[in-house]
Order: C-alpha cells, then sequence, then structure tokens
C-alpha cells in the first residue's frame, strides 16, 4: 500500500499543538517496545526516530525563520503566549520555552497576555524586548479574555507583526470552508486537498447538494432522514465540544434542533468508521487478560512553509481527543513499501501471547515514566498504545506532497477570504474580523494542522 486512505476531518489554522506531545509520546512508545522486544518472538525493524516524529525541533526552527524575517540577526526573545490559568498546567508549552531557550542566542519565556507592556514603540515581558510571540489560542478566546480587562500590549503586538501565527490565518481555517472545497472551488484547489476533504455543508434551512451531487431540496429534512451517516460540528469548537455523531445519538430530533438553535453549525458526512480504525493489543484488568482491543485513530499533520514538519498520532473513542477519553499513540517508520497492516497484525499476535503479568508490570513502568514526564490528565497518565502506528516511507512521500498542496491552498483561501470572495463559507463576528484583518496573513513562517482520519494499511475490514 503506497497510498494512504481517508480524510481530513477539520484544519487548525489558528493555534495549533501537539508537537511536544508526540515527542513525549515516542520516549514512552519506545521504552514500551524495550521493554516488550525480549518477550516477542519476532524481528522487526521499526524506526521511532525519524524526524516527523519529533516536530519540536522544526517548529522552533519555523520561528527562528520567522523572528530573522523580522529582525535579522538581532538576538531572539521569544514569548509563548498562553491563557493565564494554563501556564502551570500545560506540560507542552512549559516544556517548549525549554527547548528555545536552550537554544544558542535564543531566549524565551511563557506568559499570560496581561504580562506583556509596550513601551517606547517595542513589546517588553518583564523588562526585556519581545521579537516574536507565538499565540496558544485564538481569536474568539482572545476576545472572552478581553470581557476581564484590556489586552492592549498584546493587540499592538498583533498590529505590529509580531505573532506567528498571524491572526488573519484562522479564518481559512473555519469549518464552513469545507463547503466551498467540496462544491465550488473544487476545480480551483488541489486535487489532493478536494479528495481529502469530506462533502460539508453549513446547516441550515436550504436547499444544497449531497455526497453524490444530487440535489437536496431541504437540508434540515434530509440530514434527520440521514442522520446516521452523519456529523455535526460547530464552526468554532475545540476539543470535541458541541459534536453530535449521527449514529450515537440517543435522541436525533433533539440534537439536531440544538444544532439549528445554537447556529453557525456544519453537516459532514461521516468518514467510515473502520477506514480510521486499528486493532490493538490492550490489557483488561478486570478479567486479568490481554487482547485486542478496536481504537478510532486521528493522524494530525502538522504543517509550515518549509513543508510537512512532523504528526501527532491519538487514539480513543469519537471523538479521540483526551478530554473524551482518549489518548496518545507512538508511530513508527518502515522501510519502502512494507506493508504496514502485515506487519502491526505480527506484532498485536506477538504481544497477545505475553503473558498478561509481565505486561502488567510494563505498563506500570511505562505510566510512572509517563507521569515524571507531565504526560498526564487529571489524575492520572494518559493513556498510550501498545503498539506503534505503522507508516512505511512510500506513504511518507505521499503525506509531503499532500502536506505542501494543503499548505499552498490555505495560503488561497486566505487571500480569497480577504477578497470577500468567501464570506458565504466564513462566519465569524465583525470582532473576530477586525483581529484577523490587522494581522494578514501571505504564506510567511507559521503553523498549521490539518486532522487526519487516515488509515495506512491497519485497517479493519469493514
Amino acid at each position: 500500500m503506497e497510498d494512504f486512505l481517508g480524510y481530513h476531518s477539520e484544519w487548525n489554522l489558528g493555534s495549533p499543538g501537539g508537537w511536544e506531545y508526540q515527542r513525549i509520546t515516542q520516549e514512552l512508545g519506545k521504552l514500551a517496545w524495550h521493554l516488550l522486544r525480549p518477550h516477542l518472538s519476532i524481528d522487526i525493524s521499526l524506526d521511532f526516530d525519524h524526524e516527523y516524529l519529533n516536530p519540536v525541533p522544526a517548529f522552533a526552527a519555523t520561528l527562528l525563520r520567522a523572528h530573522k524575517q523580522r529582525h535579522g540577526n538581532k538576538a531572539a526573545h521569544i514569548v509563548l503566549v498562553a491563557e493565564p490559568d494554563t501556564l502551570d498546567t500545560v506540560v507542552e508549552n512549559r516544556n517548549f520555552v525549554q527547548y528555545l531557550d536552550s537554544i544558542d542566542e535564543v531566549t524565551a519565556a511563557l506568559a499570560a497576555p496581561q504580562e506583556l507592556d509596550y513601551h517606547q514603540g517595542s513589546l517588553y515581558h518583564q523588562g526585556v524586548q519581545v521579537t516574536l510571540i507565538f499565540m496558544d489560542f485564538n481569536n474568539d478566546v482572545l476576545l472572552k479574555m478581553e470581557k476581564d480587562e484590556p489586552l492592549a500590549a498584546l493587540r499592538q503586538a498583533i498590529k505590529d507583526d509580531l505573532v506567528v501565527n498571524p491572526r488573519g490565518m484562522e479564518p481559512a481555517g473555519a469549518k464552513g470552508i469545507f463547503e466551498a472545497v467540496t462544491g465550488s472551488l473544487r476545480k480551483q484547489l488541489r486535487e489532493t486537498t478536494v479528495q481529502r476533504t469530506p462533502w460539508t455543508r453549513q446547516l441550515y434551512e436550504r436547499d444544497a447538494t449531497g455526497p453524490e451531487g444530487e440535489v437536496i431540496k431541504d437540508l434540515v429534512t434530509w440530514t434527520r432522514e440521514n442522520w446516521d451517516r452523519l456529523v455535526l460540528k460547530p464552526v468554532q469548537g475545540y476539543s470535541g465540544e458541541g459534536i453530535f455523531i449521527g449514529f450515537k445519538s440517543e435522541d436525533p430530533d433533539a440534537d439536531l434542533e440544538e444544532a439549528l438553535t445554537a447556529g453557525n453549525y456544519i453537516v459532514q458526512e461521516l468518514v467510515p468508521l473502520h477506514l480510521w480504525a486499528e486493532d490493538s493489543p490492550w490489557l483488561f484488568s478486570e478479567e486479568q487478560r490481554v487482547g485486542l482491543q478496536r481504537w478510532q485513530t486521528d493522524f494530525r499533520c502538522l504543517i509550515t512553509d518549509a513543508g510537512l514538519i512532523g504528526f501527532l498520532g491519538r487514539f480513543g473513542g469519537i471523538p479521540t481527543n483526551v478530554g473524551a477519553g482518549g489518548g496518545t499513540q507512538a508511530l513508527a517508520l518502515l522501510s519502502g513499501t512494507t506493508a504496514g497492516g502485515e506487519v502491526a497484525a505480527q506484532i498485536n499476535t506477538a504481544i497477545c501471547r505475553v503473558q498478561y503479568s509481565i505486561l502488567e508490570e510494563i505498563r506500570q513502568e511505562v505510566n510512572e515514566q509517563a507521569v515524571a514526564m507531565g504526560h498526564t490528565y487529571l489524575l492520572g497518565p494518559i493513556k498510550t498504545a501498545w503498539r506503534p502506528r505503522l507508516i512505511n516511507e512510500a506513504q511518507m512521500q505521499q503525506l509531503q506532497v499532500y502536506c505542501e498542496n494543503l499548505w499552498a491552498d490555505a495560503v488561497q483561501l486566505t487571500q480569497w477570504w480577504r477578497a470577500g470572495s468567501l464570506d458565504d463559507f466564513v462566519h465569524i463576528t465583525a470582532e473576530e474580523e477586525a483581529i484577523a484583518r490587522t494581522a494578514p496573513w501571505t504564506g510567511q513562517p507559521a503553523l498549521m494542522a490539518s486532522d487526519g482520519l487516515f488509515s495506512f494499511g491497519a485497517h479493519p475490514e469493514e
């Protein structure tokens, strides 16, 4: 299998994350594999250390390119700005700041927006001039924070083009734009972008065209009649909040009415579940046994002006978010066109033959390391998969092309939005639009993410 299968479910051009969580997950995955190997009767070579499997250095390089464009050879002081209540809890941000701070001629800090200050035309944090900001929240969150107090310094930093990502990137990530990608703009965008976009329409009383190009006279009625193969999502939503998954709904009429009442929802074709599922070894504690557990998988591609820089692998239910009980999964590279599905099956079988007590000891050691590394959520370690997700080199090359095309299309979509051509698909408040237009994006160094529901050959039969 040289190509990969599946669709992206959404894009994030505002403040995507996951770079550091994948680095941690790779370390935990390597530890688990090291502890497992003596008990497995297989000879399989897995590469846990490919550059794409640790996005942190490439993301840092992106920020340094952005700094150089603005300031030349001036020493960099980069500030990661986050919501005040996350400063002590989000390990990704803390660790990334430490990494930046370890680079020669670079200093870094983690700060709340209230800690920034402007004087004599320059931005400062705790008396040190700031040369660049990465903002760990979107424009709508900025507006919510300003209800408590003005954030004049951050606003000025946006105007002065000190913020990566430019706030003008966000509109091209609006979920409503998928309607244009699968409709009126499909012939003007790159083939890989269109092919990977599931059918999407903005949800309100209207006519539309369906997934097969059929005419829909009443989209709301059609949605109710086809409920089991659809998903409803808020145009602005995070962490799986506000999503209604048709086949899981206990009261479809109530869920549909709630979405319509809230407004600004999309209806999207549900990506076939088997296509983004994988079977993986799992410990069933109550029964004291090991067996296979079927999980849904999520594959985030992290993309910059330099192209693909890395991934974030997640698994769980629907959605896969950690807040919804999901976990993270290590990734491993196979050579050439090695069939990932066959290798995954071999690993599954080998692990399931290991005694439960041995696997329980390994799990405890991995969990202890996860806690030590801060890979936790609420009161315990974030769950991690026993088997890494497998990708071969040929599929990696396909992902590179896909990501390069998606970056180029995102730049084009942003230009169209600024020109007013996408007003029917991007519905944001006037306040959010004002922020976005303050800092336009024309393709300069930044970070975007595409959340993929992909298969690399290990998905089960339908």
